[in-house]
């Protein structure tokens, strides 16, 4: 089941960089369709499931049922080894959804059958395509039972060597941080949102020219081959408006780390034109005073009228971890040497670029 990419969908970036955001399993797809009704610019949104009539009320400009084998288009049933199988059978079809993209996020609940089973089979084939790749998902709530959110950690394990970046959001957190009022589906949809600002960050800095541009080798140099990823938006308007959406961002309460001793951290400011430089330069200096002291610190501006008196501030931090090796891969599950070869192709491309990009745009500790 498949339906023709909305053509407005790329209409506001011709030529420029191809990001599509891919929802994986009901939760995955859920998360898909409310950014698609918020009308997020420049980015391609599909949607890929085992349960057919899960799929039938997808709003996504590209659908994609798998697995009519394993699973005969009735879902997974919860066992994440179904949702591997039908994703292993339908692993051309998933090919063609990635391919020409330059940046592919995938979002996914962990847990289920779909979204854990298929998730890892879906970043093999975005990264063997050479594409950015970064999963978002969520781990379930802990009320859910001790087996799906076992399931939820075996499924981290297998997606994290196969992605250049893993941001998880986890589903207590929402519980801890919301109102004693607030309807249970509601926070599903802070987590969806979280998840809309974090995309929308990206797509900005790259597809819009603002004050200080940035442009895909940038976003690339901070979330390649970058472990565990933090995404965080903040947004304020009056006294030290900036400085406290940067500090909303650093402390989002849906993410699963911290900004300290980030490696790389990439900082996209919001703002009407009235922004003035002395903003942009606490929030930047507020970063940096966390971070790793060689740390790889980016910073973008966007100007948008639409802002009015406040400022949105979306940090990705990276580098929590120590980068994965390009010739080493989980036993058995491995992305394969095509897979490791490119990842190895980009990494050199990637040196190459850094000798054009203005040093003002890096801040590095002294050598």
């Amino acid at each position: 089941m498949r339906n023709s990419p909305n053509p407005e969908s790329r209409e506001s970036v011709p030529g420029l960089t191809d990001i599509r955001v891919i929802g994986v399993g009901g939760a995955g797809n859920n998360a898909v369709n409310r950014m698609v009704a918020a009308e997020l610019d420049g980015v391609e949104f599909i949607a890929v499931n085992t349960d057919a009539q899960d799929l039938a009320s997808s709003n996504a400009h590209r659908r994609l049922l798998i697995g009519s084998r394993a699973t005969d288009h009735l879902g997974s049933g919860g066992d994440p080894r179904l949702g591997e199988r039908a994703a292993t059978e339908s692993s051309d079809e998933l090919s063609e959804l990635i391919d020409g993209a330059d940046m592919v996020f995938i979002t996914a609940g962990m847990g289920g059958g779909t979204g854990t089973g298929a998730t890892p089979i879906l970043a093999d084939r975005a990264m063997e395509a050479g594409a950015l790749t970064v999963a978002v998902v969520t781990v379930p709530f802990t009320f859910e039972g001790s087996r799906r959110v076992q399931v939820a950690r075996q499924g981290l394990a297998e997606i994290e060597s196969r992605v250049d970046a893993l941001i998880t959001v986890h589903n207590d957190k929402l519980l801890e941080h919301a109102s004693a009022g607030t309807a249970f589906s509601d926070a599903f949809v802070m987590a969806d949102e979280m998840l809309h600002r974090g995309v929308q960050g990206v797509t900005d800095l790259i597809t819009s020219t603002g004050l200080v541009n940035v442009d895909f080798a940038d976003v690339r140099s901070v979330m390649c081959d970058s472990g565990t990823a933090m995404m965080g938006v903040g947004e304020a308007a009056g006294e030290e408006r900036a400085l406290r959406a940067v500090r909303q961002a650093m402390e989002s309460p849906l993410l699963d780390t911290s900004i300290d001793d980030a490696r790389g951290v990439l900082i996209n400011i919001t703002a009407s034109d009235d922004v003035a430089i002395a903003e942009i330069n606490a929030a930047a200096e507020h970063v940096t005073a966390v971070a790793a002291a060689d740390a790889n610190i980016i910073f973008g501006t966007v100007v948008d009228p639409r802002m009015g008196q406040a400022i949105r501030v979306t940090l990705i931090a990276t580098g929590f971890v120590v980068s994965r090796s390009p010739d080493v891969a989980r036993p058995g599950r491995g992305r394969g040497q095509s897979a490791r070869a490119t990842r190895t192709a980009r990494r050199e491309r990637l040196a190459d670029d850094q000798v054009d990009v203005p040093a003002f745009l890096r801040r590095r500790s002294p050598s």
